[in-house]
């Protein structure tokens, strides 16, 4: 998961470096990591990075509390320290079950976006925090409080994101009071922590790849929405379908058409199958809730995931954090290829 090495270099006057002192020279410097292998970290459910001015922030769920996970080296994720951010009060809606922090820089302050709930999944809503300060790090966040729609049905995995100057928000709710499917939404902001207008549910589960581990009392699932915009600006959400329970957990398609508009459910097209899942040949299982980040350097894309070891491990916290870099059809698709097997050396991105 980690490689850290170090190699005595032989002293050269050169300006470009450190000068020895007197003819010797005991400096040591750090050995230039090349690949990495994933998992990046032992546990890491719904993993999230948002990067700017050259630094990754990275968020997990734990359940209890929000916290940030810093580093200029995504592959080098397991070095860096978790930082606790924010503890819920006691006795409060938001409570408990912190849920797929995620976190944003909006309108020059930071908001960190969460499910939460008092102990009863049935009460699960979205909440926000905001900091205004440049380092997120710091312990100066503000409660803004709930993010809902007018009808405050059941929500959890809020993200946002900016299409041709126009703020939205996506999520995973029900459609009325019963723990019956999960759905992907959408609704426009009219400020981080505020939704104007309407809700538009843009997919049910439909297929039966979308369907696994439903019944008997289960939900059919759509979750984890995530938009993902191409290099020639098509608009995409993906988002996980299926149980976290089963092993077929997976990532949906959700694409706008061209001049679309993401406010009208006719515009998306879904992929009718899964675009990235499970690998039994490389030990890979309940592949999704996923994000999305650059390259130092720009030039490379790459998908965060969490995923399972072994078979038949759910929802506990042995989903692991994982990345890899994904490319582009011809047709414009997003092609995220097959989960790679755990310790596999892979490439670091490019400009580390």
């Amino acid at each position: 998961m980690k490689i850290k090495r170090t190699f005595a270099i032989t002293c050269f006057i050169v300006s470009a470096f450190t000068a020895c002192k007197s003819d010797s020279c005991s400096a040591q410097t750090p050995d230039v990591k090349t690949t990495f292998s994933n998992p990046l970290l032992m546990t890491g459910p719904d993993p999230w990075v948002f990067q700017k001015d050259g630094m990754y922030y990275f968020c997990r769920t734990t359940g209890h509390d929000l916290e940030i996970i810093a580093t200029r080296k995504m592959s080098a994720l397991a070095d860096a320290k978790p930082v606790t951010i924010w503890n819920p009060p006691v006795g409060e809606m938001y409570s408990k079950e912190l849920w797929a922090p995620e976190l944003h820089y909006l309108d020059g302050k930071w908001y960190m976006y969460f499910a939460a709930d008092d102990g009863n999944n049935d009460h699960h809503r979205l909440y926000v925090i905001e900091n205004a300060d440049q380092n997120p790090l710091t312990h100066h966040w503000v409660f803004k409080g709930k993010v809902a729609d007018p009808t405050n049905k059941w929500a959890i995995d809020g993200s946002v994101f900016m299409y041709k100057g126009i703020s939205y928000m996506t999520w995973s709710g029900w459609e009325g009071d019963n723990n019956v499917s999960q759905n992907i939404y959408i609704a426009k902001l009219k400020n981080p922590w505020t939704i104007q207008g309407q809700r538009v549910m843009l997919s049910t589960p439909t297929y039966g790849w979308e369907k696994k581990g439903s019944g008997h009392g289960l939900p059919t699932v759509n979750e984890g929405p995530e938009a993902l915009i191409s290099p020639q600006g098509r608009l995409f959400i993906d988002y996980s379908a299926s149980g976290c329970w089963t092993d077929d957990y997976a990532l949906g398609l959700l694409s706008l058409k061209q001049n679309g508009d993401p406010m009208n459910a006719a515009d998306w097209t879904k992929s009718d199958t899964s675009v990235f899942r499970k690998s039994i040949e490389n030990s890979v299982y309940g592949t999704g809730h996923n994000g999305f980040f650059k390259s130092p350097d720009g030039k490379e894309d790459w998908i965060i995931y969490h995923a399972n070891p072994k078979a038949a491990e759910g929802c506990s916290n042995y989903r692991s954090p994982r990345m890899q870099k994904f490319t582009w059809n011809k047709d414009g698709m997003p092609d995220f290829g097959i989960p790679v097997k755990t310790g596999v050396a892979m490439d670091v991105p490019s400009g580390e």
